[in-house]
């Protein structure tokens, strides 16, 4: 496929990326840690909102944090690494699907699939950990699988092989230890379907191991030399608790994924059983010697074991969504006309989710917030000439559902109440000083800090920073008893207090004065 095909998607891609404001919580929290990173230094010891926050590991704060450095702190910096991530899966999609089937027809329907797919087209423009983890987990994968079609004991087997050791750190470097789970479970899974063990001899073992080891184990041993509490709630609690209980409250039932994944094939809805079934239609035997049997593994791996977890969350399936894409290439290669479909298919969702917020805005509010309303119209427009372009090359598709799905977010970026602190603080920005107080009553807004530059002093919450208060609870306040203490005895101070907290200050006789509120925050200053 031509550049200048590639540079338009690329463009489309990022075009709403420094206009969306940070969406909470997980855009907040993943500005805000680097944001943290960058001006302590501490490049070691991940905080959030000044206490330690051991959820994740560290490579994403760290790119994140070299881009602060170099263009500041903005919307587009703190997205970049995940959106630019999940981007090239695209092409990267596109190049393994030209080399397993050898034509470029079903590659572009690879990436025509992935780049149409509402699921990964809405994940992927969220700052979230899950598209690093994707794309170095699926590059490891795809990297494996043209290790086993090289001539064994080759320089290239040798080659594609280190590659797979290197983007398997990087994975676990994103997210940890799942990414050794769901890569060894497949490998382990396909070798007893197949019988085949021939696989274990092209690992390099003496190679790929220390290289595996050099990408993680430096920063996992430093952390936990400098915070011996590390390994067992990193390990221990994040990873096994999480996934035999109910500790982190998102359970879900056992089918939680299904709509997910209905999402993301819908534009292919009549081409996914036929392209599957098409797929394993050869066998476990005769698919030792093809990559498709081992595709179909990853996406049962990756279901399956999120849908046993007690831990769920939509983003955690986007590992299958390149997989998915293609397996279903073939099909969607001999059938052009399905290209068309896809548009329409994607059009007519676009177009009522659109509708839906523009409903929902007016129930919740009674008038129409103008920005929902310009961009629910522009997100229609986007894929209503797409859908009635003549073309059946993939990439005007691909730009209107992209372009369209950003516009839609723009929209839900207006949808009241607001999911995002920004004109909420822009509104109090010019009294807060160097040395104004600031607090969070009742609740913790993820947005607030990165968009302040200012951590805040927390009343009565605790939530994903319990772990950070127990190892230091200097910006904790345990009573409403003791903000009032403190608050009484401030200078210039602000707090974002919980609508339903305002009630009870009042009943108290708290001096303070009501600055700026947006439905999910009031607040007020001592002055």
């Amino acid at each position: 496929m031509r550049p200048v095909f590639w540079l338009l998607v690329a463009l489309a891609w990022f075009a709403t990326t420094g206009w969306r404001p940070l969406l909470e919580p997980d855009e907040g929290r993943y500005a805000e840690i680097p944001r943290e990173m960058w001006v302590s230094g501490d490049w070691v010891t991940p905080r959030l909102n000044d206490v330690k926050y051991f959820e994740k590991p560290a490579l994403q704060y760290w790119v994140t944090a070299a881009m602060y450095s170099v263009f500041g702190v903005r919307e587009w910096t703190s997205r970049f690494w995940s959106c630019a991530l999940a981007f090239l899966c695209i092409p990267m999609t596109y190049l393994f699907a030209r080399w397993m089937y050898g034509s470029m027809a079903i590659a572009g329907a690879a990436a025509a699939v992935l780049a149409i797919n509402p699921f990964f087209l809405i994940i992927g423009q969220i700052n979230l950990l899950d598209s690093a983890l994707t794309f170095f987990l699926i590059a490891s994968m795809f990297a494996y699988l043209r290790a086993g079609a090289a001539a064994a004991g080759s320089a290239e087997e040798r080659r594609w092989m280190l590659i797979t050791a290197l983007a398997l750190g990087l994975a676990v470097l994103s997210k940890g230890i799942v990414a050794l789970v769901l890569a060894g479970g497949t490998l382990i899974i396909h070798m007893i379907v197949t019988h085949d063990v021939r696989a274990l001899r092209r690992w390099y073992l003496p190679l790929t191991i220390p290289l595996f080891l050099l990408v993680t184990a430096p920063w996992f041993v430093l952390i936990s030399v400098r915070n011996p509490e590390f390994p067992e709630f990193f390990f221990i609690h994040e990873h096994f608790s999480r996934f035999l209980t109910d500790e982190a409250d998102r359970a879900g039932p056992v089918w939680f994924f299904l709509p997910y994944v209905l999402l993301a094939l819908l534009p292919w809805i009549a081409q996914v059983w036929p392209a599957l079934r098409t797929a394993a239609r050869g066998g476990p035997r005769n698919a030792s010697e093809s990559a498709v049997w081992f595709l179909l593994i990853w996406c049962a791996i990756v279901l399956v074991f999120f849908s046993v977890s007690h831990s769920k969350l939509p983003p955690y399936i986007m590992p299958m969504m390149p997989p998915l894409a293609v397996l279903l290439a073939p099909r969607i290669a001999e059938r052009p006309a399905s290209i068309r479909q896809a548009a329409w298919i994607t059009c007519v969702l676009v177009v009522l989710i659109a509708v839906a917020l523009v409903v929902v805005a007016h129930r919740k509010a009674g008038i129409l917030p103008m920005p929902l309303l310009i961009w629910s119209s522009v997100a229609a427009i986007i894929v209503l000439a797409m859908a009635l372009s003549r073309r059946r090359e993939w990439v005007p598709a691909a730009l209107g559902a992209i372009l369209g799905i950003q516009a839609l977010m723009m929209s839900y970026s207006a949808l009241p109440p607001l999911r995002t602190s920004k004109p909420l603080v822009a509104a109090i920005r010019p009294l807060v000083g160097p040395d104004t107080q600031l607090f969070s009553v009742d609740q913790y807004r993820q947005s607030v800090p990165p968009y302040l530059g200012r951590t805040l002093r927390v009343v009565r919450y605790r939530g994903e920073l319990d772990f950070g208060f127990s190892q230091d609870a200097s910006q904790y306040v345990p009573t409403l008893d003791a903000f009032i203490a403190e608050w009484s005895s401030a200078g210039s101070a602000l707090a974002f207090v919980a609508p339903e907290v305002m009630d009870d200050l009042r009943a108290r006789g708290v001096p303070f004065r009501v600055r700026a509120a947006d439905g999910r925050s009031v607040v007020v200053s001592r002055r």
